[in-house]
């Protein structure tokens, strides 16, 4: 494109400018996406400007405004329709193969009476009622037993929730 060609199409964008602001707001509805859709609509009425400015320009870069505010609304749109999910990210504590083996190695370690109320009561999800019966003690017992190795647990597994992990890791 020539110099007088280049100070055509500045004095062109000078003197519409504002205008053109305008119809891309109106068009979009957005400051940001108003400035995207004219600087848009300037390339590419730049790019054609020795066919374009013998005619008025301005009606065809509003009209390469609308149009492509049109595009980006549809496209918009169907990226709403198209399903993108993501499932979510899992806990890294329902998926750690070392924490996991921290647990089993943890819960190894624990005394077998301790042991077998951990399992029953959350591995097997047994009421302490149920897991008193089973193992010929009082409900009591296993409260304590049972309170007694979740500390020990929660030490090694650095205060998580130990009866939250015994769940998923049996999951």
């Amino acid at each position: 494109m020539s110099s007088a060609e280049d100070d055509e199409f500045a004095a062109f964008v000078a003197a519409r400018g504002t205008s053109l602001l305008r119809v891309a707001y109106l068009t979009s509805g957005n400051e940001g996406e108003a400035e995207d859709l004219l600087q848009t609509a300037l390339e590419r009425a730049y790019r054609n400007w020795d066919r374009v400015r013998y005619d008025n320009p301005e009606p065809y870069v509003r009209r390469i405004i609308v149009n492509t505010s049109i595009d980006r609304a549809r496209r918009r749109a169907i990226l709403r329709i198209i399903p993108m999910h993501t499932p979510p990210e899992p806990s890294p504590y329902e998926t750690d193969v070392d924490l996991r083996h921290v647990l089993m190695d943890t819960l190894r370690a624990l005394p077998p009476r301790q042991r077998a109320v951990i399992v029953l009561r959350y591995w097997e999800d047994l009421s302490e009622a149920q897991t008193a019966e089973i193992l010929g003690c009082s409900a009591g017992t296993v409260k304590s037993q049972a309170s007694k190795a979740l500390a020990r647990l929660r030490t090694a597994l650095g205060g998580r929730s130990s009866e939250g992990m015994i769940r998923n890791v049996h999951a």
